[in-house]
């Protein structure tokens, strides 16, 4: 049988462990990605469900975030996606693959068009009720446009998240709604750095209060952070540095 996106955390426990311990047999590669990234069935007895392969030795070099870091990053956004209960990154475990470690991901398929329900380029007659501008920009034509995101409460959510993660790369293609309607989002590897990094389209709620929920999760992850033996502070201990895992505490 194939997995969906999990909804309960005893269904995410079970994707977990199939992640953990599947066969994966790679399918191919996703050419538009900046790094290595390969798309793969994983089997697990009688489970067979798609995933996304990110070995550590297809990652290019960056200039401002360690070599080899990226896989245990994408790992650690999903961590703190889990605990806090944002739910937004799909299932994702670091692990021993074809082509070595890497993170594995449980693929989300996307409802088509989705990205533009939540993300666009528009002129400004073509801003409508209910989307939030960002920024102006213009075409390669002149033409002047608005860079919008919709006013939605789990966009707003997301972006609390992308803040408490440092969230280096929050593009518009980033973000999904699968077949139910629900948020995902995707490519993690730059994040949780201890410098503040945070790039994000997600600017449109500038200046306004943490809604009540946001705020209830925020505590909650302090005070399993501020615990160094607690399994969200073990956890983390094992996918990001001393300093890094410090920064989050101090971001939320």
């Amino acid at each position: 049988m194939n997995l969906a996106a999990p909804s309960t955390q005893e269904e995410v426990a079970q994707v977990l462990d199939v992640l953990a311990f599947g066969e994966i047999e790679i399918e191919g590669r996703l050419m538009d990605a900046s790094n290595m990234a390969l798309r793969g069935q994983l089997e697990l007895d009688d489970i067979r469900t798609r995933v996304i392969y990110k070995p550590v030795q297809g990652e290019r070099s960056l200039w401002d975030f360690p070599d080899g870091t990226l896989a245990a990053r994408e790992s650690a956004a999903f961590v703190l996606s889990a605990v806090g209960g944002w739910n937004l990154v799909p299932p994702t475990v670091l692990r021993e693959g074809p082509l070595g470690p890497g993170s594995v991901q449980l693929w989300v398929d996307a409802l088509e068009g989705a990205t533009q329900s939540l993300v666009d380029v528009v002129t400004r007659a073509e801003l409508e009720p209910g989307w939030l501008p960002v920024f102006e920009a213009q075409l390669a034509d002149g033409t002047a446009v608005v860079v919008a995101h919709a006013d939605r409460p789990e966009l707003a959510s997301a972006a609390v998240f992308d803040a408490v993660i440092n969230n280096a790369d929050r593009k518009g293609s980033h973000l999904v709604l699968d077949q139910s309607g629900t948020l995902w989002g995707f490519d993690h590897g730059v994040s949780c750095h201890a410098e503040p990094k945070l790039r994000t389209v997600l600017w449109g709620w500038v200046g306004q209060p943490l809604p009540e929920a946001e705020l209830a999760r925020l505590e909650a992850l302090s005070g399993w952070l501020s615990t160094a033996r607690s399994p969200l502070s073990r956890t983390l201990a094992g996918l990001l540095s001393p300093a890094e895992v410090e920064a989050v505490g101090r971001r939320v």
